[in-house]
Protein backbone atom coordinates (compact mmCIF):
# COMPACT_ATOMS: atom_id res chain seq x y z
CA UNK A 1 0.00 0.00 0.00
CA UNK A 2 1.44 3.14 -1.20
CA UNK A 3 1.10 6.96 0.61
CA UNK A 4 1.74 9.67 -0.93
CA UNK A 5 3.38 12.88 1.22
CA UNK A 6 1.24 15.99 1.22
CA UNK A 7 2.35 19.22 0.07
CA UNK A 8 2.56 21.11 3.17
CA UNK A 9 1.56 25.05 2.38
CA UNK A 10 4.28 27.03 2.23
CA UNK A 11 2.80 29.69 4.59
CA UNK A 12 1.61 26.46 7.09
CA UNK A 13 5.91 25.72 7.43
CA UNK A 14 6.71 29.19 8.28
CA UNK A 15 7.26 29.78 12.61
CA UNK A 16 4.52 31.45 13.66
CA UNK A 17 5.13 35.21 14.06
CA UNK A 18 5.82 36.65 17.78
CA UNK A 19 3.33 38.42 19.30
CA UNK A 20 4.59 42.41 18.98
CA UNK A 21 4.55 43.45 22.57
CA UNK A 22 2.36 46.60 23.29
CA UNK A 23 4.84 49.30 24.65
CA UNK A 24 3.45 50.79 27.88
CA UNK A 25 5.72 53.76 28.65
CA UNK A 26 6.54 54.25 32.04
CA UNK A 27 5.18 57.35 32.46
CA UNK A 28 1.67 55.94 32.75
CA UNK A 29 3.12 52.88 34.40
CA UNK A 30 4.26 54.86 37.23
CA UNK A 31 1.13 56.65 37.20
CA UNK A 32 -0.96 53.60 37.08
CA UNK A 33 0.79 52.02 40.00
CA UNK A 34 0.92 54.87 42.53
CA UNK A 35 -3.11 55.67 41.53
CA UNK A 36 -3.83 51.43 41.76
CA UNK A 37 -2.21 51.89 45.19
CA UNK A 38 -3.53 54.85 46.39
CA UNK A 39 -7.21 53.61 44.81
CA UNK A 40 -6.79 49.93 47.56
CA UNK A 41 -5.42 52.31 50.18
CA UNK A 42 -8.37 54.38 50.19
CA UNK A 43 -10.72 51.67 49.42
CA UNK A 44 -9.42 49.63 52.36
CA UNK A 45 -9.88 52.84 54.61
CA UNK A 46 -13.45 53.48 53.34
CA UNK A 47 -14.24 49.72 54.45
CA UNK A 48 -12.97 49.35 57.57
CA UNK A 49 -13.75 52.77 58.60
CA UNK A 50 -17.62 52.28 57.86
CA UNK A 51 -17.24 48.22 59.81
CA UNK A 52 -16.09 50.35 62.94
CA UNK A 53 -18.26 53.52 62.77
CA UNK A 54 -21.43 50.93 62.28
CA UNK A 55 -19.96 48.83 64.97
CA UNK A 56 -20.07 51.60 66.74
CA UNK A 57 -23.23 52.45 66.05
CA UNK A 58 -24.79 48.78 66.82
CA UNK A 59 -23.00 49.18 70.52
CA UNK A 60 -24.37 52.79 71.22
CA UNK A 61 -27.47 51.42 70.27
CA UNK A 62 -27.30 48.49 72.70
CA UNK A 63 -25.62 50.44 75.06
CA UNK A 64 -28.72 52.76 74.94
CA UNK A 65 -31.31 50.30 75.17
CA UNK A 66 -29.94 48.40 78.18
CA UNK A 67 -29.61 52.29 79.84
CA UNK A 68 -33.54 53.25 79.40
CA UNK A 69 -34.46 49.65 80.58
CA UNK A 70 -32.27 49.48 83.26
CA UNK A 71 -33.99 53.40 84.05
CA UNK A 72 -37.89 52.54 84.00
CA UNK A 73 -37.10 49.08 86.30
CA UNK A 74 -35.47 50.72 88.71
CA UNK A 75 -38.62 53.94 88.40
CA UNK A 76 -41.04 51.26 88.41
CA UNK A 77 -39.21 49.60 91.40
CA UNK A 78 -39.78 52.54 93.36
CA UNK A 79 -43.53 52.87 92.31
CA UNK A 80 -44.43 55.79 93.93
CA UNK A 81 -45.19 59.23 92.55
CA UNK A 82 -42.39 61.88 93.52
CA UNK A 83 -45.74 64.77 93.18
CA UNK A 84 -48.27 63.04 95.45
CA UNK A 85 -45.88 60.30 97.29
CA UNK A 86 -48.57 58.07 96.82
CA UNK A 87 -47.86 54.76 94.61
CA UNK A 88 -48.90 54.59 91.21
CA UNK A 89 -52.63 53.37 90.68
CA UNK A 90 -51.85 51.04 88.12
CA UNK A 91 -49.26 50.42 84.67
CA UNK A 92 -50.78 52.79 83.16
CA UNK A 93 -49.96 55.61 85.18
CA UNK A 94 -46.25 54.04 85.65
CA UNK A 95 -45.95 54.06 81.94
CA UNK A 96 -47.37 57.42 81.25
CA UNK A 97 -45.22 59.47 84.11
CA UNK A 98 -41.73 57.68 82.89
CA UNK A 99 -42.40 58.51 79.44
CA UNK A 100 -43.65 61.88 79.66
CA UNK A 101 -40.01 62.74 81.75
CA UNK A 102 -38.10 61.25 79.03
CA UNK A 103 -35.24 63.29 76.79
CA UNK A 104 -34.54 60.99 73.77
CA UNK A 105 -32.67 60.73 70.53
CA UNK A 106 -34.03 61.43 67.34
CA UNK A 107 -33.74 57.86 66.61
CA UNK A 108 -34.95 56.48 69.79
CA UNK A 109 -38.53 55.33 70.65
CA UNK A 110 -39.93 55.01 73.84
CA UNK A 111 -43.98 53.82 74.39
CA UNK A 112 -45.67 51.56 76.67
CA UNK A 113 -48.58 49.03 75.93
CA UNK A 114 -50.73 48.74 79.22
CA UNK A 115 -52.54 45.36 80.33
CA UNK A 116 -55.74 46.33 77.74
CA UNK A 117 -53.52 46.93 74.66
CA UNK A 118 -53.59 50.89 74.91
CA UNK A 119 -50.36 52.31 73.16
CA UNK A 120 -48.73 55.02 75.70
CA UNK A 121 -46.98 57.53 73.57
CA UNK A 122 -44.38 59.82 74.13
CA UNK A 123 -46.01 63.72 74.10
CA UNK A 124 -44.81 66.10 71.53
CA UNK A 125 -43.38 63.53 69.54
CA UNK A 126 -44.52 62.24 65.93
CA UNK A 127 -45.33 58.15 67.06
CA UNK A 128 -43.13 56.82 64.25
CA UNK A 129 -45.14 53.43 62.45
CA UNK A 130 -44.23 51.41 65.75
CA UNK A 131 -47.11 53.03 67.38
CA UNK A 132 -49.72 52.13 64.24
CA UNK A 133 -49.18 48.99 63.51
CA UNK A 134 -50.44 46.82 66.36
CA UNK A 135 -49.23 43.52 64.54
CA UNK A 136 -45.85 44.65 65.44
CA UNK A 137 -46.54 45.94 68.89
CA UNK A 138 -47.61 42.36 69.34
CA UNK A 139 -44.79 40.64 68.05
CA UNK A 140 -43.00 42.67 70.65
CA UNK A 141 -45.24 42.23 73.27
CA UNK A 142 -45.40 38.91 73.10
CA UNK A 143 -41.84 37.80 71.96
CA UNK A 144 -40.36 36.01 74.98
CA UNK A 145 -36.76 37.32 74.58
CA UNK A 146 -36.30 40.38 76.56
CA UNK A 147 -34.81 42.50 73.20
CA UNK A 148 -34.83 41.86 69.18
CA UNK A 149 -35.19 43.30 65.76
CA UNK A 150 -37.79 44.20 64.30
CA UNK A 151 -38.13 44.95 60.24
CA UNK A 152 -40.06 48.10 59.27
CA UNK A 153 -40.04 50.15 56.17
CA UNK A 154 -37.38 52.25 57.85
CA UNK A 155 -35.00 49.35 58.17
CA UNK A 156 -33.99 47.43 61.46
CA UNK A 157 -35.30 48.48 64.36
CA UNK A 158 -33.79 47.34 67.37
CA UNK A 159 -36.02 47.33 70.72
CA UNK A 160 -36.13 45.85 74.31
CA UNK A 161 -39.07 45.67 76.80
CA UNK A 162 -39.89 45.40 80.52
CA UNK A 163 -43.09 44.03 81.42
CA UNK A 164 -44.90 45.35 84.43
CA UNK A 165 -46.57 42.97 86.88
CA UNK A 166 -49.21 44.26 89.77
CA UNK A 167 -49.18 43.15 93.25
CA UNK A 168 -50.79 40.12 92.80
CA UNK A 169 -48.20 39.17 89.81
CA UNK A 170 -50.48 40.12 87.09
CA UNK A 171 -49.59 41.70 83.35
CA UNK A 172 -50.05 45.36 83.64
CA UNK A 173 -48.53 46.85 81.25
CA UNK A 174 -45.43 46.79 78.63
CA UNK A 175 -42.54 49.50 78.76
CA UNK A 176 -41.00 49.59 75.11
CA UNK A 177 -37.91 50.89 74.00
CA UNK A 178 -36.42 50.99 70.06
CA UNK A 179 -33.50 52.45 68.42
CA UNK A 180 -33.91 52.30 64.83
CA UNK A 181 -29.97 51.43 63.98
CA UNK A 182 -30.54 51.71 59.81
CA UNK A 183 -30.81 55.48 59.99
CA UNK A 184 -27.66 55.35 62.32
CA UNK A 185 -25.63 53.14 59.23
CA UNK A 186 -27.89 55.60 56.68
CA UNK A 187 -25.82 58.29 58.30
CA UNK A 188 -22.71 56.23 58.01
CA UNK A 189 -22.84 55.60 54.64
CA UNK A 190 -23.58 59.34 53.66
CA UNK A 191 -20.31 59.77 55.58
CA UNK A 192 -18.68 57.05 53.44
CA UNK A 193 -19.80 58.57 50.17
CA UNK A 194 -18.83 61.83 51.26
CA UNK A 195 -15.54 60.26 51.73
CA UNK A 196 -15.51 58.36 48.83
CA UNK A 197 -16.22 61.50 46.73
CA UNK A 198 -13.21 63.18 47.99
CA UNK A 199 -11.00 60.08 47.64
CA UNK A 200 -12.17 60.44 43.90
CA UNK A 201 -10.79 63.92 44.04
CA UNK A 202 -7.74 63.28 45.25
CA UNK A 203 -6.84 60.12 43.02
CA UNK A 204 -7.71 62.05 40.11
CA UNK A 205 -5.64 64.77 41.49
CA UNK A 206 -3.10 62.45 42.26
CA UNK A 207 -2.85 61.19 39.03
CA UNK A 208 -2.30 64.17 37.70
CA UNK A 209 0.53 65.09 39.90
CA UNK A 210 1.86 61.60 39.50
CA UNK A 211 1.78 62.35 35.52
CA UNK A 212 3.84 65.60 36.20
CA UNK A 213 6.06 64.73 38.79
CA UNK A 214 7.08 61.55 36.60
CA UNK A 215 7.75 63.35 33.54
CA UNK A 216 10.45 65.53 35.06
CA UNK A 217 11.89 62.41 36.98
CA UNK A 218 12.21 60.61 33.63
CA UNK A 219 12.95 64.06 31.47
CA UNK A 220 16.78 62.98 31.93
CA UNK A 221 16.23 59.48 31.11
CA UNK A 222 14.39 60.27 28.14
CA UNK A 223 17.07 62.45 27.51
CA UNK A 224 19.49 59.80 27.32
CA UNK A 225 17.03 57.72 24.93
CA UNK A 226 16.70 60.60 22.22
CA UNK A 227 20.76 61.30 22.70
CA UNK A 228 21.37 57.24 21.68
CA UNK A 229 18.62 57.93 18.92
CA UNK A 230 20.83 60.84 17.63
CA UNK A 231 24.26 59.06 18.05
CA UNK A 232 25.70 57.28 14.90
CA UNK A 233 28.88 55.70 14.18
CA UNK A 234 29.43 58.74 12.56
CA UNK A 235 29.09 61.03 14.91
CA UNK A 236 29.38 60.67 18.80
CA UNK A 237 30.04 64.27 19.97
CA UNK A 238 26.42 63.95 21.28
CA UNK A 239 25.98 64.78 25.27
CA UNK A 240 23.60 64.89 28.22
CA UNK A 241 23.80 67.71 30.59
CA UNK A 242 23.84 66.43 33.78
CA UNK A 243 22.28 68.78 36.15
CA UNK A 244 21.22 67.50 39.87
CA UNK A 245 23.05 64.74 42.20
CA UNK A 246 19.84 61.87 42.10
CA UNK A 247 20.19 58.39 40.43
CA UNK A 248 19.18 59.99 37.30
CA UNK A 249 22.30 62.25 36.85
CA UNK A 250 24.31 59.07 37.82
CA UNK A 251 22.88 57.85 34.80
CA UNK A 252 23.11 60.51 32.56
CA UNK A 253 27.10 60.89 33.75
CA UNK A 254 27.78 56.99 33.48
CA UNK A 255 26.08 56.91 30.06
CA UNK A 256 28.65 60.61 28.70
CA UNK A 257 31.22 58.32 30.12
CA UNK A 258 30.31 55.52 28.06
CA UNK A 259 29.85 57.89 24.85
CA UNK A 260 33.33 59.31 25.86
CA UNK A 261 34.86 55.24 25.84
CA UNK A 262 33.17 54.98 22.74
CA UNK A 263 34.46 58.14 20.82
CA UNK A 264 38.07 57.30 21.89
CA UNK A 265 37.27 53.52 20.47
CA UNK A 266 35.89 54.43 17.10
CA UNK A 267 38.38 57.28 17.05
CA UNK A 268 41.52 55.05 17.32
CA UNK A 269 39.76 52.80 14.98
CA UNK A 270 39.70 55.36 12.42
CA UNK A 271 42.54 57.03 13.28
CA UNK A 272 44.43 53.10 12.88
CA UNK A 273 42.86 53.10 9.50
CA UNK A 274 44.10 56.45 8.48
CA UNK A 275 47.38 55.80 9.84
CA UNK A 276 48.10 52.44 8.30
CA UNK A 277 46.20 53.79 4.49
CA UNK A 278 48.91 56.97 4.70
CA UNK A 279 51.92 55.09 5.98
CA UNK A 280 51.70 51.92 3.95
CA UNK A 281 50.86 53.29 1.01
CA UNK A 282 54.74 54.66 0.24
CA UNK A 283 56.17 51.08 0.85
CA UNK A 284 53.28 49.43 -1.48
CA UNK A 285 54.22 51.50 -4.18
CA UNK A 286 57.90 51.07 -3.76
CA UNK A 287 57.44 47.24 -3.95
CA UNK A 288 54.95 47.54 -6.63
CA UNK A 289 57.60 50.11 -8.96
CA UNK A 290 60.36 47.43 -8.51
CA UNK A 291 58.23 44.37 -9.31
CA UNK A 292 56.72 46.25 -12.68
CA UNK A 293 60.72 47.21 -13.68
CA UNK A 294 62.05 44.39 -12.90
CA UNK A 295 63.57 42.56 -15.71
CA UNK A 296 63.51 38.58 -15.89
CA UNK A 297 66.82 38.42 -17.73
CA UNK A 298 69.00 39.94 -15.24
CA UNK A 299 69.41 37.25 -12.07
CA UNK A 300 71.46 40.71 -10.25
CA UNK A 301 68.47 42.73 -10.62
CA UNK A 302 66.12 40.36 -9.61
CA UNK A 303 67.80 40.00 -6.31
CA UNK A 304 68.31 43.61 -5.14
CA UNK A 305 64.71 43.98 -6.45
CA UNK A 306 64.08 40.99 -4.31
CA UNK A 307 65.75 42.61 -1.26
CA UNK A 308 64.14 46.24 -1.73
CA UNK A 309 61.38 44.61 -1.88
CA UNK A 310 61.80 42.34 1.43
CA UNK A 311 63.22 45.65 3.42
CA UNK A 312 60.42 47.32 3.01
CA UNK A 313 57.81 44.79 3.85
CA UNK A 314 59.73 44.56 6.70
CA UNK A 315 59.16 48.24 7.58
CA UNK A 316 55.57 47.49 6.62
CA UNK A 317 55.35 44.65 9.47
CA UNK A 318 56.84 47.24 11.98
CA UNK A 319 54.66 49.62 11.16
CA UNK A 320 51.38 47.56 11.35
CA UNK A 321 52.85 46.14 14.83
CA UNK A 322 53.49 49.87 16.17
CA UNK A 323 50.31 50.78 15.03
CA UNK A 324 48.41 47.82 16.66
CA UNK A 325 50.31 48.96 19.70
CA UNK A 326 49.04 52.26 19.81
CA UNK A 327 45.46 51.04 19.30
CA UNK A 328 45.89 49.19 22.02
CA UNK A 329 47.07 51.59 23.98
CA UNK A 330 43.55 53.19 24.91
CA UNK A 331 42.48 49.42 26.26
CA UNK A 332 42.20 49.22 30.07
CA UNK A 333 44.28 46.28 30.20
CA UNK A 334 46.79 47.95 28.46
CA UNK A 335 49.06 48.01 31.23
CA UNK A 336 49.39 45.59 33.79
CA UNK A 337 50.20 47.24 37.22
CA UNK A 338 52.61 45.31 40.35
CA UNK A 339 55.06 45.98 42.88
CA UNK A 340 58.38 45.90 40.84
CA UNK A 341 61.96 46.31 42.33
CA UNK A 342 63.22 49.89 41.13
CA UNK A 343 66.93 48.58 41.06
CA UNK A 344 66.06 44.84 39.57
CA UNK A 345 64.11 47.04 36.74
CA UNK A 346 66.97 49.77 36.13
CA UNK A 347 69.25 46.96 36.23
CA UNK A 348 67.43 44.72 33.56
CA UNK A 349 66.69 47.75 31.32
CA UNK A 350 70.05 48.58 31.31
CA UNK A 351 71.42 45.30 30.24
CA UNK A 352 69.47 44.99 27.16
CA UNK A 353 70.57 48.44 26.22
CA UNK A 354 73.61 47.54 25.66
CA UNK A 355 73.21 45.56 22.70
CA UNK A 356 71.02 48.42 20.47
CA UNK A 357 74.49 49.39 19.48
CA UNK A 358 78.74 50.31 20.31
CA UNK A 359 77.63 53.24 22.27
CA UNK A 360 79.25 54.19 25.45
CA UNK A 361 76.45 53.29 28.09
CA UNK A 362 76.60 54.76 31.10
CA UNK A 363 74.13 53.87 34.18
CA UNK A 364 73.89 57.42 36.10
CA UNK A 365 71.56 56.70 39.14
CA UNK A 366 69.70 53.37 40.46
CA UNK A 367 66.55 54.50 42.41
CA UNK A 368 65.56 52.21 45.63
CA UNK A 369 62.28 50.65 46.60
CA UNK A 370 59.33 49.55 44.80
CA UNK A 371 57.00 51.09 42.78
CA UNK A 372 53.74 49.88 41.23
CA UNK A 373 54.46 50.08 37.57
CA UNK A 374 54.04 47.43 34.70
CA UNK A 375 57.45 46.26 34.15
CA UNK A 376 56.88 45.03 30.87
CA UNK A 377 55.49 48.84 29.26
CA UNK A 378 58.50 50.38 31.18
CA UNK A 379 61.19 48.67 29.31
CA UNK A 380 59.27 49.25 25.78
CA UNK A 381 59.44 52.77 26.10
CA UNK A 382 63.23 53.21 27.82
CA UNK A 383 64.48 50.94 25.34
CA UNK A 384 62.83 53.04 22.05
CA UNK A 385 64.15 56.03 23.91
CA UNK A 386 67.16 54.25 23.67
CA UNK A 387 67.06 52.98 20.32
CA UNK A 388 66.14 56.63 19.25
CA UNK A 389 69.62 58.03 21.12
CA UNK A 390 71.51 55.32 19.15
CA UNK A 391 70.06 56.53 15.83
CA UNK A 392 71.18 59.83 16.58
CA UNK A 393 74.54 59.37 18.04
CA UNK A 394 78.16 58.00 16.89
CA UNK A 395 79.85 54.66 17.49
CA UNK A 396 81.56 55.32 21.65
CA UNK A 397 79.38 58.48 22.08
CA UNK A 398 78.38 58.76 25.66
CA UNK A 399 74.51 57.09 26.23
CA UNK A 400 73.38 57.82 30.19
CA UNK A 401 70.67 56.12 31.73
CA UNK A 402 69.23 56.71 35.28
CA UNK A 403 66.22 56.09 37.65
CA UNK A 404 65.01 58.11 40.57
CA UNK A 405 61.89 58.38 43.17
CA UNK A 406 60.28 61.00 44.79
CA UNK A 407 57.56 61.13 47.51
CA UNK A 408 55.08 61.72 44.36
CA UNK A 409 56.45 60.23 41.16
CA UNK A 410 59.02 57.71 39.86
CA UNK A 411 61.78 59.06 36.83
CA UNK A 412 63.00 57.50 33.99
CA UNK A 413 65.39 59.19 31.77
CA UNK A 414 67.59 58.52 28.89
CA UNK A 415 70.57 61.12 27.92
CA UNK A 416 72.64 61.26 24.89
CA UNK A 417 75.17 63.54 23.33
CA UNK A 418 73.51 63.94 19.59
CA UNK A 419 72.41 66.93 17.95
CA UNK A 420 69.16 67.31 20.10
CA UNK A 421 65.87 68.99 19.22
CA UNK A 422 65.14 72.11 18.04
CA UNK A 423 62.89 73.94 20.45
CA UNK A 424 60.05 74.69 17.51
CA UNK A 425 60.31 70.63 17.03
CA UNK A 426 59.81 69.87 20.61
CA UNK A 427 56.19 68.96 20.55
CA UNK A 428 55.71 67.70 17.17
CA UNK A 429 58.67 65.37 17.35
CA UNK A 430 55.40 63.14 20.03
CA UNK A 431 53.34 63.72 17.55
CA UNK A 432 52.29 59.75 14.83
CA UNK A 433 54.91 59.82 11.68
CA UNK A 434 56.72 63.20 12.83
CA UNK A 435 61.08 63.25 13.01
CA UNK A 436 61.57 66.28 13.56
CA UNK A 437 63.58 68.53 11.35
CA UNK A 438 66.44 66.35 11.65
CA UNK A 439 65.02 63.68 10.16
CA UNK A 440 66.87 61.34 11.74
CA UNK A 441 70.47 60.96 12.48
CA UNK A 442 72.67 61.15 9.24
CA UNK A 443 69.66 61.25 6.80
CA UNK A 444 68.43 57.55 8.82
CA UNK A 445 64.59 57.90 7.47
CA UNK A 446 63.98 53.74 8.11
CA UNK A 447 61.51 54.28 11.35
CA UNK A 448 58.26 55.69 10.74
CA UNK A 449 58.13 58.12 13.39
CA UNK A 450 55.98 56.22 15.39
CA UNK A 451 58.82 55.40 18.36
CA UNK A 452 57.98 58.64 20.35
CA UNK A 453 54.26 58.19 20.05
CA UNK A 454 54.63 54.69 21.44
CA UNK A 455 56.48 55.72 24.56
CA UNK A 456 54.03 58.67 25.27
CA UNK A 457 50.89 55.96 24.77
CA UNK A 458 52.81 53.89 27.66
CA UNK A 459 53.69 56.59 30.10
CA UNK A 460 50.00 58.33 29.40
CA UNK A 461 48.72 54.92 30.27
CA UNK A 462 50.38 55.13 33.55
CA UNK A 463 49.02 58.08 34.19
CA UNK A 464 52.10 59.96 33.70
CA UNK A 465 54.20 62.49 31.13
CA UNK A 466 57.18 62.64 28.93
CA UNK A 467 59.41 65.64 29.30
CA UNK A 468 61.95 66.61 27.32
CA UNK A 469 65.21 68.90 27.68
CA UNK A 470 67.62 69.57 24.88
CA UNK A 471 69.83 72.14 23.39
CA UNK A 472 70.47 71.99 19.42
CA UNK A 473 74.02 70.36 19.52
CA UNK A 474 74.35 69.33 22.76
CA UNK A 475 72.21 66.50 22.89
CA UNK A 476 68.88 65.65 24.55
CA UNK A 477 67.06 64.22 27.68
CA UNK A 478 63.79 62.23 27.57
CA UNK A 479 62.60 61.71 31.13
CA UNK A 480 59.62 59.55 31.87
CA UNK A 481 57.75 60.43 34.88
CA UNK A 482 55.32 58.15 36.73
CA UNK A 483 53.10 59.39 39.53
CA UNK A 484 52.79 57.31 42.28
CA UNK A 485 48.98 57.34 44.31
CA UNK A 486 50.16 56.42 47.79
CA UNK A 487 53.50 58.48 47.96
CA UNK A 488 51.69 61.43 46.82
CA UNK A 489 49.26 60.52 49.83
CA UNK A 490 52.59 60.31 52.04
CA UNK A 491 53.88 63.13 50.66
CA UNK A 492 50.80 65.20 51.39
CA UNK A 493 50.54 64.03 55.27
CA UNK A 494 54.83 65.24 55.72
CA UNK A 495 53.98 68.45 54.96
CA UNK A 496 51.19 68.69 57.26
CA UNK A 497 53.24 67.33 59.56
CA UNK A 498 56.31 69.62 59.00
CA UNK A 499 53.75 72.61 59.13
Amino acid sequence: MSTRHLDVPEKSRRAPRRRRRIMVPARVRIMAWLVLLLFIALSTIAVVTRNLLVAEARQDANQALHQEAEEFRKFAKAGINQTTSLPYKNGEELLRRHINRQYLDNDEIVLGVTADGEVVPQPGREPIALAYRDNRLAQIVDSPAPTGTLTTRDGDLRWSKVPIEDEQGRHDGTFIVAYAIDREIREVDETIGTLALVSVIGLVLTGAVSWLVSGQILEPVNAVRRAAARISHEDLTERIEVDGRDEIAALAEQFNGMLDRLEQAFGAQRQFLDDASHELRTPITIILGNLELMSDDDPEERREVVRLCTDELDRMNRIVEDLLLLAKSRRPDFVVLEDVSLVDLTSDIEAKLRALGPRRWELASIAEGTARLDPHRVTQAVVQLAHNAVQHTEQGDAIRLGSATSPVEVRFWVEDTGPGVCQEDGEAIFQRFSRGSTGGAHGNHSGAGLGLSIVTAIVEAHGGWVELESTPGEGATFTLCFPQIEGRHEHVHDQEDRS
